[in-house]
């Protein structure tokens, strides 16, 4: 009777137990990773924030500008959308120009779902919404270290838990500085402006990722194409700019040679 009983008794014992989701645990990983985000914070914080008065003092409602932050999660798309919201711009030249913006989020998608094939669609999910600059950045330093362990399962799990840690930690940060610069922008002095902040924080990204001929030629005739089209309707002239740019960058890659080259 006893073993019956238990036996009886050991499926429901089992559905009491509360599941663990190892998931959304707090591992030395996630810590790890946000330490190494640590760096960036500053800076990312501060960039927030005037991004935030820029769109708590334009011609948008408050939440409505708060919210191209979790909307567009990207501090140069943010900035585009408000400005182009703010002047008045067409739907589709905003929608246009903020996909432009992030096609360079295609590039590290690719380069990261190769470590992200065995997860859960959860987690993907999540892992690519938070996939920006820095996160990318402090992610791929713990991929390396993975690969460079020989890709095993341990050190694969860890790599995901220090790019989850730096990523949550980067985009709290955001969300965060943006919204009380969103709630301060009436408060600051009309004289103060902060905005010029946001295309000197630009230019020094930029600078940062112009690593050969290749990207200075992009950079050149997109800033000169974004300047002449400052006149052109619908504002249309960063869309252009941005296509420019990509399109002198896409014809100056080398071209990958085939078997009738070597011939």
């Amino acid at each position: 009777m006893r073993q019956a009983r238990g036996r009886t008794l050991g499926p429901v014992v089992a559905l009491a137990r509360p599941r663990t989701l190892p998931h959304l645990a707090i591992r030395p990983g996630h810590r790890a990773g946000a330490r190494a985000m640590a760096t960036w914070l500053p800076g990312m914080a501060t960039y927030g924030l005037v991004v935030g008065v820029a769109a708590g003092k334009a011609d948008v409602p408050a939440l409505a500008g708060w919210l191209t932050g979790p909307l567009f999660y990207s501090g140069g798309a943010q900035v585009a959308a408000v400005g182009l919201f703010d002047a008045g711009a067409a739907t589709f030249v905003v929608v246009a120009t903020v996909l432009a913006i992030n096609a360079r989020l295609l590039v590290y998608s690719a380069a990261s779902g190769a470590h992200w094939r065995d997860t859960p669609r959860w987690w993907r999910a999540l892992a690519c919404y938070l996939l920006v600059d820095p996160s990318f950045a402090v992610g791929a330093d713990g991929y390396a270290r993975a690969d460079a362990a020989g890709g095993e399962a341990g050190a694969l799990a860890e790599a995901h838990d220090h790019y989850m840690g730096a990523a949550v930690v980067l985009c709290a940060t955001w969300l965060t500085a943006s919204g009380i610069g969103v709630l301060s922008a009436g408060a600051l002095p009309t004289g103060l402006q902060l905005a010029f902040v946001v295309p000197l924080f630009l230019l020094g990204e930029t600078q940062r990722r112009i690593t050969d001929r290749t990207g200075l030629r992009a950079a050149v005739v997109a800033i000169a194409v974004a300047t002449v089209g400052r006149a052109m309707p619908l504002h249309l002239g960063v869309l252009t700019a941005i296509v420019a740019g990509l399109t002198v960058a896409a014809l100056s890659l080398p071209s990958t040679p085939t078997s009738e080259d070597h011939r």
